[in-house]
């Protein structure tokens, strides 16, 4: 059953922890802080508990949301009617300008036409007073001798150029004055106002005194001396006063011109700084806009690189188990705020303990700030991003997956023209092989996984550094259970999958048989309208080979596969193994950038600089680009297969990563999950860190597992609950310590027994593994350990394991088994156990132990000798008899 923690079960309720725990307090159920786990049944007791305050919540939850929606209609329809208002002002501003523009305009026109209509006046009065002058000058015009013909025709030339003059000025005065008036217009206008033009009346009375009077040369003789002299001085008045007034006008002229120029020009220059301040803040805002944009669009892209949500970049990245004191300065706040919280939260830290997952959730949460936290899985992956202009096409990596002997290496063997499944041992694939293939000038890179069950972690790091996946299933088999392993571990890693139906050529097959049977797992073929490619195949006898190739070829393209060459290399190792010769020799597939020899690299937990590469067939390379598997040597120490390597320029920083990793790798393995035993099940319920005790049960029957569940059932359950978390038919392997280690749970076999990759991933993590014949037994030590009442005084140690070659016949004894011993040393006192398939199908003494033809008390690892079991003739080779010893051991507790 899952678990609930208690700041969970606090959200859902939408109060505090602190809250929460309160309640749990009040039902008198057990929990230390907010990060405890309670039980299924608690849970249900306190969701029935609280049902009125989450329905109370509700409600509240519901009011305020109605109260918002309220809240913002008004809200909306306050800015609705401001809207209004304003559009209406704005209406009524637009209108009274429409208004005062109007009246200028009009005033504008009512100004030029009286100017219009007063120049023209003043042309026909000046032209009537030129003419009224000739008629004057002719009537004074007395004839007489040839002397007052001179003296009058001079006197006529004097009239008229005087005329002309007068003409001249009067029009530049006409001209002066319309100027005038039309500038004082246009500033009246602009300024909302109106100047009247000013007209001189006394202008024309003075010229036409003026012009009866014409001034006369000095010397010149008059008919009448009195008027002469009295005409002369009237005119030389009259001049100076028309002088002043014409400096008067061009001063006053020159003054409002030169005030009126200095106006508009500062109402120009305030136009053009607001005109050029709007422009710049315009731009200035388009310059941020284009900023933002770019930022989002990189943000973007990193995003995508890195393959997460772009709102994930914005948080702080905090490693997994980290202190208090780290994520004080992560966070960047003082230490004591985030010591404040935990014991608000009751759990209180100190500076050098470390945080669970939901501790710095809550924390981080509390303070505004957003965390990802980050698995160790994750801080030993890297992130890149290629342009996609640098991007080139790239060979496929294919990775072959299936059941055990259905064919993957006899296909490979086929396309690759070699013979490798003939020399492995058993005929079973071992350890993950890469190989290199030229089709039609196009290169593929095959990874040959194993089939067999005990490899499943390798067949799952085949599936994630491939492109695209044969499924091999042999027609005469049909699908078995390590062919549905393969499609889940694809479909997991999103690789197309080609299947190929192999071993045609047999007798019985039925290629339609093997397409049905993959519909249910939603492999569906291509002509059933589905979307993955089947071809029928025969590896050995290398039929639609050629068909095979192509199809992959065919999906390659459909994927358009491509890689960055230009760039430090990066990739995955495949394999890796301590050679006494050569040392740490790693097998990598590059998956970016090209690999040179010489580079400087990281891989998992050690780095080292590359000091030569083979390719697939052994031969010395001296660089492997993308979709290259080479194997490479001067590695430190023995990287992991699956892990991460990256190229460095910088052999310090590289190292300086290395042991970084190894580091925070010691520090999580001190501080390794002690997993429950029996023999500590009742001191960890004390401590109330366990409530109930999870099972896995292997068996030899299914009739076994269904009387050792319903045995178990029975059981009283009061103070700690019994969950059977897996049961199934088979031997203990690898996969079911995994899950025990991931569940905390205790392996239970009844007649079966842990294969050597088992007992290793065992002991390395801590599970424990009870094996029992008798059901009753395995009751009996459940039971007292339940109740703390277990004792442990036999202790089952396990000497030996050795492997049946051959069998022969021995007289007197019968049938007796030529052993080759693996593991230990068996001694003839030992008990065994002769174990088939991972069933153990004999249980007893060892009747007769020889090394060769003379008498032996044991045998060791690596020798070879007969054993006869006693009472037992059934021995087949491939056999495994393993031995083991009773030995008394007292309780330490």
């Amino acid at each position: 059953m899952a678990k609930v923690r208690v700041s969970t079960l606090a959200k859902e309720f939408g109060m505090t922890s602190k809250e929460m725990l309160g309640h749990l307090a009040e039902m008198k159920i057990p929990a230390k802080g907010a990060s405890s786990a309670l039980e299924d049944a608690y849970v249900s007791m306190v969701r029935k508990k609280l049902a009125p305050i989450l329905e109370a919540r509700a409600a509240e939850i519901e009011a305020e949301k109605r109260a918002e929606e309220e809240a913002a209609a008004e809200e909306a329809k306050r800015a609705a009617e401001e809207a209004e208002r304003e559009r209406i002002a704005a209406e009524a501003r637009r209108e009274e300008e429409r208004k005062i523009s109007e009246a200028a305009r009009a005033a504008e026109e009512a100004a030029r036409a009286a100017a219009a209509e007063a120049e023209r006046i003043a042309r026909e009065k000046a032209e009537a007073e030129r003419r009224e002058a000739e008629l004057e000058a002719k009537r004074r015009a007395v004839p007489a001798s040839d002397s007052g013909s001179r003296f009058r025709s001079l006197l006529d030339q004097i009239a008229a150029q005087e005329e002309v003059l007068k003409e001249k000025k009067q029009e530049s005065a006409k001209k002066e004055e319309a100027r005038e008036d039309r500038r004082g217009n246009r500033d009246n206008n602009r300024r909302g106002g109106r100047r009247a033009p000013q007209k001189s009346e006394d202008a024309p009375a003075r010229s036409s005194r003026r012009s009866s009077t014409p001034s006369m040369p000095a010397g010149m003789d008059f008919p009448n001396p009195d008027k002469q002299g009295k005409g002369k001085k009237q005119h030389k008045g009259h001049a100076a006063g028309e002088e002043d007034r014409y400096s008067r006008m061009a001063r006053e002229a020159e003054e409002y011109s030169r005030e009126k120029v200095l106006e508009e020009a500062r109402a120009a220059v305030e136009e053009a700084s607001r005109e050029s301040t709007g422009r710049r803040k315009k731009r200035k805002e388009k310059r941020e806009r284009e900023a933002a944009r770019v930022q989002e669009e990189k943000k973007i892209e990193e995003a995508l690189a890195q393959g997460i949500n772009p709102e994930e970049l914005d948080a702080v990245r905090v490693s997994q188990g980290v202190t208090v004191a780290e994520l004080a300065e992560a966070l960047e706040v003082p230490a004591n705020d985030i010591i404040k919280r935990l014991f608000l939260l009751g759990t209180p830290l100190t500076m050098t303990q470390t945080m669970s997952d939901d501790l710095v959730e809550l924390v981080a949460d509390d303070l505004g700030r957003q965390v990802k936290i980050i698995t160790p899985e994750e801080e030993n992956t890297f992130s890149f991003y290629d342009d996609p202009a640098d991007l080139k096409s790239r060979a496929p990596v294919v990775t072959v997956m299936g059941h055990v002997d259905h064919g993957k290496t006899s296909l490979l063997d086929a396309i690759r023209n070699t013979g490798v499944a003939a020399g492995e041992a058993g005929g079973i694939t071992q350890a993950i092989g890469a190989s290199q293939v030229f089709i039609n000038g196009r290169k593929i890179t095959f990874i040959d996984t194993p089939g067999h069950a005990t490899f499943t972690a390798m067949r799952a790091r085949g599936a994630k550094v491939t492109d695209i996946v044969i499924l091999i299933v042999a027609a005469d088999d049909g699908v078995m259970p390590q062919t549905i392993e393969s499609i889940n571990h694809a479909k997991a890693a999103g690789v197309p999958i080609v299947v190929a139906v192999n071993k045609i050529d047999k007798p019985g097959a039925n290629p339609d048989k093997v397409r049905q049977e993959l519909t249910e797992y939603g492999i569906i073929p291509e002509e059933w309208g589905g979307q993955n490619m089947f071809v029928n195949i025969s590896a050995k006898k290398k039929i639609g080979i050629d068909e095979l190739l192509e199809t992959v070829i065919l999906q390659a393209d459909v994927l358009e596969l491509k890689a960055n060459p230009d760039t430090f290399a990066s990739g995955n190792v495949l394999e890796a193994k301590l050679d006494k010769g050569r040392g740490s020799v790693a097998t990598v597939l590059v998956t970016r950038g090209t690999l040179h020899v010489g580079d400087t690299l990281v891989a998992g937990l050690t780095y080292g600089r590359v000091r030569a590469m083979l390719d697939p067939k052994g031969r010395p390379v001296t660089e492997a680009g993308p979709s290259d598997a080479v194997e490479i040597l001067g590695l430190q120490s023995v990287p992991n297969a699956g892990d991460e390597f990256r190229v460095f320029e910088d052999e310090r920083e590289a190292r300086a990563l290395a042991e970084q990793r190894s580091l925070k790798a010691r520090i999580e393995e001190q501080s390794h999950v002690k997993h429950v035993t029996l023999e500590n099940l009742f001191d960890t319920m004390a401590d109330a860190e366990v409530k109930e005790l999870n099972l896995i049960i292997k068996a030899d029957v299914q009739g076994s597992i269904e009387a050792l569940k319903d045995s178990l059932d029975k059981m009283d359950q009061s103070e700690v609950r019994i969950n059977t978390i897996h049961a199934a038919v088979g031997a203990i392997n690898e996969t079911d310590v995994v899950l025990a280690d991931a569940s905390n749970a205790i392996i239970i076999g009844f007649g079966v027994r842990p294969d050597g990759k088992a007992r290793s991933a065992a002991e390395h993590q801590g599970v424990e593994i009870r094996c029992y014949d008798v059901i009753y037994k395995a009751l009996e030590d459940l039971d007292a350990a339940r109740i703390g009442m277990l004792k442990p005084t036999e202790v089952e140690v396990s000497t030996g394991l050795a492997t049946v070659v051959d069998t022969f016949k021995v007289p007197k004894v019968g049938i007796a088994a030529g052993v080759r011993v693996e593991e230990g040393e068996i001694a003839a006192t030992d008990s065994v156990r002769l174990v088939r398939d991972g069933i153990v199908v004999f249980n007893g003494q060892i009747a007769s132990m020889r090394h060769y033809k003379d008498e032996a008390k044991s045998l060791r690892s690596g020798t070879e000798g007969g054993i006869g079991l006693e009472n037992f003739q059934d021995i087949k080779p491939g056999d495994q008899i393993e031995g083991y010893r009773i030995d008394q051991v007292a309780r330490t507790e």
